[in-house]
C-alpha cells in the first residue's frame, strides 16, 4: 500500500475533530494541541478541575487513531517497574524475561500523574525524552508513534507531589481544560439526557480515521515546512524576554525555543500551509511555553499568572513584517 498524500494525511487529522466531538463537546483547543503533539512527537499535559472531561478526551483520540492504548492510574504506592515493566523470572527456563509496562503502548494515558512519588514520576522522563526505557542496563526501544498524555488536578493538593521543573520540561504542550460554556454545558446533558454512554465510545459511533501511516506522512509534511530567519528571530526574542521578566525566576530554555518552532511548524501545515507565519508562533506560546516559566513569588501573590507574562511579551515584542 502506498503511503498517503500531504494533503490525505492532513484531511485525515482534520477528520479526528469530528470523530472526537462526537464524543467530547467544546474542547477543541484540546484536540489541536493533541494532534499538534503527535506530529512533534512530543508529550501533553492535560490540566483541569475534576469531571471536565480530560480522560475522555485522550480515549476518544484513542479511538479515533487506530493505535494501541493504556490507561495508567497514578497513585501514590505505584512503582517505576508499575510503569516500564520488569525482570520476571521464569521457572522453566530459569532465566529471567522482561515483561513490558503500560508505557509500551503508542498513546499512554497517565491519569492523575501528580498523585505518585517523585521516583515513579522520574520513571517516565527516558521515555519522554529518548522513546526507550532501561531495564537492568538494558534499553528497549518503544512503540512509534508514542506520546504521554497525562492529566493532572490543579486544585486539588493533598496527596500530590507537584512535578518538577526537570519532567515539565519534558512536556511539548500543556493544555488547560477549561469549565465548559453553558450552552455546551448544555449539550452534554442532552447527550446523556438521549442515553450517551461516555465509557462506550463504540456506541456513541467513534470511528478509527488516521492511523500510524497519516501520521508518518503529516510528520514528514511538517519537516518540509519552511520557516523564515525574520521568525527565527522573533521565537527567540520571546523566548529570550521571558528571560529579562521581573516577574519570573526561570524564563525558557533554548529547548523551549525549538518546541514552539516544533509547535508553529506543524500549526502553519494543519492549516494548509508550507512556510510559518508569526500568528503561528502567537497560536502555539501559551501552550508550548506556560510550564517551561516559574513565578516570582512576590509577582504570584499579586495575581501574576503564567499566562499573563507570555501575553504580555507577546504584546511587546516586535513582530516581523
Amino acid at each position: 500500500m502506498s503511503a498517503p498524500s500531504p494533503d490525505s494525511a492532513r484531511s485525515a487529522l482534520e477528520a479526528l475533530r469530528q470523530e472526537i466531538a462526537k464524543a467530547v463537546v467544546g474542547q477543541d483547543a484540546a484536540v489541536t494541541g493533541l494532534v499538534v503533539a503527535l506530529l512533534c512527537r512530543g508529550h501533553v499535559l492535560l490540566e483541569g478541575v475534576p469531571g471536565v472531561a480530560k480522560t475522555l478526551l485522550v480515549r476518544a483520540l484513542a479511538a479515533a487513531l487506530e493505535l494501541d492504548t493504556k490507561r495508567l492510574q497514578f497513585t501514590p504506592d505505584l512503582m517505576p517497574s508499575d510503569v516500564t515493566g520488569s525482570l520476571i523470572y521464569d521457572a522453566r527456563t530459569a532465566e529471567f524475561s522482561f515483561q513490558p509496562g503500560p508505557a509500551f503502548t503508542n498513546l499512554l494515558l497517565a491519569d492523575e500523574i501528580n498523585r505518585t512519588p517523585p521516583k515513579t514520576q522520574a520513571s517516565l522522563l527516558e521515555a519522554m525524552e529518548e522513546q526507550q526505557v532501561s531495564v537492568d542496563g538494558t534499553p528497549r526501544p518503544l512503540p512509534d508513534p508514542f506520546l504521554v498524555a497525562a492529566t493532572q488536578n490543579p486544585v486539588e493538593y493533598e496527596g500530590t507531589y507537584p512535578l518538577p521543573e526537570a519532567q515539565l520540561d519534558r512536556f511539548l504542550l500543556k493544555l488547560n481544560v477549561p469549565l465548559p460554556s453553558r450552552d455546551v454545558e448544555v449539550d452534554v446533558l442532552t447527550r446523556h439526557a438521549a442515553g450517551f454512554n461516555p465509557r462506550d465510545l463504540h456506541a456513541a459511533g467513534v470511528r478509527a480515521v488516521a492511523g500510524p501511516a497519516e501520521i508518518e506522512a503529516a510528520r514528514a509534511a511538517v519537516a518540509k515546512t519552511s520557516v523564515a530567519p525574520e521568525v527565527t528571530g522573533y521565537i527567540v526574542d520571546i523566548c529570550r524576554a521571558t528571560r529579562d521578566s521581573p516577574s519570573l525566576s526561570l524564563g525558557v530554555s533554548p529547548r523551549g525555543a525549538t518546541a514552539l518552532l516544533s509547535t508553529a511548524r506543524a500549526w502553519a501545515w494543519l492549516t494548509g500551509r508550507d512556510y510559518v507565519i508569526p500568528d503561528d508562533v502567537k497560536a502555539f506560546a501559551l501552550p508550548t511555553l506556560r510550564h517551561r516559566i516559574q513565578l516570582r513569588p512576590e509577582a504570584e501573590m499579586e495575581g501574576v499568572t503564567p499566562d499573563s507574562v507570555i501575553n504580555a511579551i507577546l504584546a511587546h515584542v516586535p513582530v516581523p513584517r
